[in-house]
């Protein structure tokens, strides 16, 4: 076998110094990175955990807060919404594209500036999400079904109902002998004004 020299103080000192060096640049490339990517997104104004701000429409009576707003170059806000679940093998849902469309909306009317776009960002990737004047009415359209009363397509039991956790506010609910009477659109929230 061949015999090694013996380390020195010195030697394990230098080796040391140079791994903290590797390991501190890493780090600084890593944070310039970071920033460089924050940058083209935007800047940070508000955060859901932290600086949170809730935007609100009078108009159409929401309320909302999204887990980021970023504010671009040209200072339009632009609201993002994190899902700590992997992107759905469909590409992202309809419920959480309409999510990012109703933040576009309350930015919009809370601002009167348009964002550009919204953003969906899962676990494993991002997705802008169009803001238009054709997202602004399927948005739109989608809230009127919503406000709609119970058209009756749900079969309700009271095991279904038991379980539920919106059977307190829900017009289909079992209530003795059949489902409750629809309530109007004026007692869930309807429209405050021509859209």
């Amino acid at each position: 076998m061949v015999g090694l020299p013996p380390l020195s103080v010195p030697t394990v000192a230098a080796g040391v110094v140079v791994a903290v060096g590797l390991a501190l640049a890493a780090w600084a490339l890593r944070a310039l990175g970071e920033r460089r990517r924050d940058a083209a997104r935007g800047r940070l104004v508000a955060v859901d955990a932290g600086r949170a701000m809730t935007l609100r429409s009078e108009r159409y009576r929401l309320a909302g807060r999204p887990d980021e707003l970023r504010q671009l170059a040209d200072g339009r806000l632009v609201p993002v919404e994190f899902k700590s679940r992997p992107t759905p093998a469909r590409g992202p849902t309809p419920s959480h594209v309409a999510q990012v469309r109703a933040y576009c909306l309350l930015v919009q009317e809370s601002t009167g500036v348009a964002p550009p776009y919204g953003v969906l960002r899962y676990a494993d990737g991002e997705f802008r999400v169009r803001w238009d004047e054709r997202a602004r009415a399927e948005l739109l359209a989608v809230r009127v079904e919503l406000l709609a009363p119970y058209d009756g397509r749900a079969t309700p039991s009271p095991a279904r109902c038991a379980r539920c956790p919106w059977v307190r506010g829900c017009d289909a609910r079992v209530t003795g002998g059949g489902p409750s009477r629809p309530r109007s659109p004026s007692v869930v929230g309807g429209p405050a004004g021509p859209a």
